[in-house]
């Protein structure tokens, strides 16, 4: 794996090398990485994986016509032979009016921002078995749990380079840690599975490996003996680890592709309260060791803190250069690729503030609901808003917790769902896009 310099000269060199083959425009992408992850089960050592790679895509630009193409042959004649292949393709491409670099005055020119997310820890295999064993021990010491799915630690590091025909060649680091457990609870039909994780930047952020297990294990204890609750409308409670999802079906409705291509079910809802106006989602590229801060998007424009949600109004659309071309506005610096083909468009560390009260202030009136842990299944129409899931989790009876639930669904649709949400106050930055415990009154919950 290159350093973070040599990366930025390879990418370099290589978009010069396609403007001698006759690109009138080009950018190229290098990744590299390494990880190694430990998995134990029932005590024993179950697998060892190192994995190493890197690879550069190029895509070039001929006219109106553009085309993409990667190697992980990191040598001069591959280089060129790369080179040819691309432009040669370009030539022969469609063409696309709205396909091009990001504008060139927009481009990071500034000091990268310290997101300090790369510890440059050293990956320790007997560090990793240790740990995925004590995790897994922590799970399978708590009472009722009978047999486990494993556990597993791991270590990782990200190279990443974007240079693009317009004078960018930048790049940066990032590590990765983890530790997680899944077990089962139970004997035959009546077992039941849970798990845990955690995920962080910097090793000394990692949660302890026996905290991870025990609520891996007490998560699958929990959910024993499980009952379908009554058909109908009802109040719904999201659990901080799943009511996140919420805001991956808002990002997906207010990217430009999405919106140039008029299949958002937030079309029209630009400048207008989509939220009660309580409500404000922020995406920020540059939290301090966040699971997806990055100093810069894409292509090469500076990442920013964005208010997505501002008390309830949609303040805008996440836009890469091709969408915001094709609807006539600026690229938004959100735009997110892989090796191959265009940018698309994403957020970053993605939250919600809290609210002003408590997770059981927030159920506290609640005669009869649903508290939800897990959701099953992709049933959410991207066009209608249209949201059905399968769920489990526990009823909520007279303002609080009582016996577990399984095989049941919630349905509502996505605008109405937005604007009768309601959060606690318990907001906690554990993952790459984070919420408070959320209530949503009226959902239709289809049980026994």
């Amino acid at each position: 794996m290159l350093s973070v310099t040599q990366a930025e000269n390879q990418v370099a060199d290589l978009v010069a090398r396609a403007r001698k083959a006759g690109a009138d425009a080009a950018d190229a992408l290098y990744i590299g990485g390494a990880s190694t992850q430990v998995q134990m089960r029932l005590g024993a050592l179950e697998d060892v994986e190192r994995s190493e790679g890197e690879e550069i895509g190029l895509r070039v630009f001929v006219g109106q016509r553009s085309a993409s193409a990667s190697t992980s042959a990191l040598s001069s004649p591959s280089f060129d032979a790369l080179v040819e292949r691309v432009v040669a393709m370009a030539r022969e491409a469609p063409e696309d009016p709205y396909a091009a670099l990001a504008p060139e005055e927009r481009l990071m020119r500034d000091e990268l921002p310290a997101i300090d997310i790369d510890d440059g820890a050293e990956v320790d295999p007997a560090a990793l078995r240790a740990r995925a064993l004590e995790c897994e021990d922590a799970a399978r010491s708590v009472d009722g749990v009978t047999n486990s799915e494993g556990a597993g630690a791991s270590a990782s590091r990200t190279v990443i380079a974007l240079g693009t025909s317009t004078g960018f060649a930048r790049g940066y680091a990032g590590t990765g840690h983890g530790v997680s457990a899944s077990v089962l609870a139970g004997n035959g039909g009546g077992m039941q599975r849970d798990y845990a994780y955690h995920s962080a930047r910097y090793l000394s952020d990692l949660e302890g490996a026996a905290v991870i297990g025990r609520q891996a294990g007490e998560r699958a204890i929990a959910k024993l003996d499980p009952v379908r609750p009554a058909s109908g409308p009802m109040p719904v409670i999201f659990d901080p680890r799943v009511g996140s999802g919420l805001l991956g079906h808002l990002i997906g409705a207010i990217t430009g592709a999405a919106i140039a291509r008029k299949t958002s079910f937030l079309l029209d809802s630009l400048g207008q309260a989509v939220f009660g106006a309580d409500i404000t989602i922020v995406d920020d590229p540059h939290r301090v060791r966040g699971l997806r801060s990055r100093p810069f998007d894409g292509e090469g424009l500076a990442a920013h803190n964005t208010t997505i949600i501002d008390k309830g109004v949609l303040t805008g659309w996440l836009m890469a250069t091709a969408a915001a071309r094709q609807l006539g506005l600026e690229p938004t610096g959100h735009a997110s690729r892989g090796i191959g083909g265009a940018p698309g468009a994403g957020s970053s560390n993605l939250h919600m503030l809290p609210g002003s009260v408590t997770p059981g202030a927030l159920m506290a009136d609640i005669k009869q609901g649903i508290y939800v842990t897990e959701l099953i299944g992709m049933g959410v129409n991207g066009v209608t808003g249209d949201y059905s899931r399968g769920a489990a989790g526990f009823l909520i009876e007279n303002g609080e917790l009582a016996r577990p639930v399984a095989e049941l669904t919630i349905a509502g649709n996505l605008k109405d769902m937005y604007r009768a949400l309601i959060p606690a106050n318990d907001l906690e930055f554990r993952y790459a896009s984070n919420v408070p415990t959320l209530r949503i009154d009226g959902m239709t919950v289809a049980g026994g």
